[in-house]
């Protein structure tokens, strides 16, 4: 499925002395360090971890896979 739309993230912030449910959130998402970059599909749930860690993540891209 070509048509599917992508998010590239990259772990940006230590989760070093954050909460357990923004940690949670970045183990979702696949990241697991600082300079981590990963590819996650643009789907609601996601969305919703992305805006909760947006402090620690950046996003690189937003584009088509």
């Amino acid at each position: 499925m070509a048509s599917e739309k992508t998010i590239t993230l990259k772990q940006t912030r230590s989760s070093a002395g954050r909460l357990k449910a923004h940690k949670s959130c970045l183990r979702g998402l696949g990241l697991r360090r600082i300079n981590h970059v990963v590819t996650v599909e643009d789907t609601a749930s996601n969305r919703g971890m992305i805006n909760r860690v947006h402090y620690m993540i950046s996003i690189e891209s937003g584009g088509e896979a």
